[in-house]
C-alpha cells in the first residue's frame, strides 16, 4: 500500500499543475484574445478530483488529515487508544460506504453512457472511477491503521 500511495503522488502533483495551467490559459484566452473556452472548467475539475481522491490514501497513511486533538490530552492513554480505534473504524466505514456508492455510480455511468451536460460533454465514468478508486484506497488505508491498532492493543503496547 505504501508503494502504491507513493506512486500516485507524482500523477496527483502533475494533475494539480495541469489544472492550474488550464485555468490560467482560460483566463488569458478569454481576457486578451476573447476566445471562449467551454472545456477548461470541467477539465480542471476532473484533474482536481483526481488529485484530491487519489492522494487521500497517502495523506491518511501519514496521518495528515486534520484531527481534533483536544480530547487526547484529557484522556488516559488507554482510553485514547480506544478512541483512536473508534475513529478509525468510523472513518473506514464511511469511506468504504462512499467507495461502494462511487462504484455503483461508475457502473451506471458506463452502462448508460452518461456524460456531463456541457457542450464538451466528457463521460462521467472518468470522475466516478477516480472517486471510487480513491475512496477504496482511503478505506483500505484506514483498515490497515485499525488493524495495526488492534494488534498493538492485543500486544499491550500503545
Amino acid at each position: 500500500m505504501a508503494l502504491l500511495n507513493r506512486a500516485l503522488l507524482v500523477p496527483c502533483m502533475l494533475a494539480l499543475l495541469a489544472a492550474a495551467g488550464i485555468l490560467t490559459y482560460s483566463v488569458f484566452a478569454r481576457y486578451f484574445f476573447k476566445i471562449a473556452t467551454d472545456w477548461q472548467d470541467e477539465a480542471a475539475v476532473f484533474l482536481l478530483v483526481g488529485a484530491t481522491f487519489l492522494s487521500g490514501a497517502y495523506v491518511q497513511s501519514q496521518r495528515g488529515h486534520i484531527g481534533i486533538e483536544a480530547l487526547a490530552g484529557l484522556l488516559s492513554p488507554r482510553v485514547n487508544r480506544w478512541r483512536l480505534m473508534l475513529v478509525d473504524a468510523a472513518s473506514a466505514s464511511f469511506c468504504l460506504f462512499f467507495a461502494w456508492k462511487s462504484w455503483t455510480l461508475l457502473h451506471e455511468a458506463v452502462v448508460e453512457g452518461q456524460t456531463t451536460t456541457s457542450s464538451w460533454g466528457p463521460p462521467l465514468w472518468i470522475p466516478y472511477s477516480i472517486m471510487a478508486l480513491g475512496m477504496t484506497l482511503v478505506g483500505i488505508q484506514l483498515l490497515l491503521h485499525l488493524t495495526a491498532r488492534v494488534v498493538a492493543v492485543k500486544r499491550g503496547s500503545p
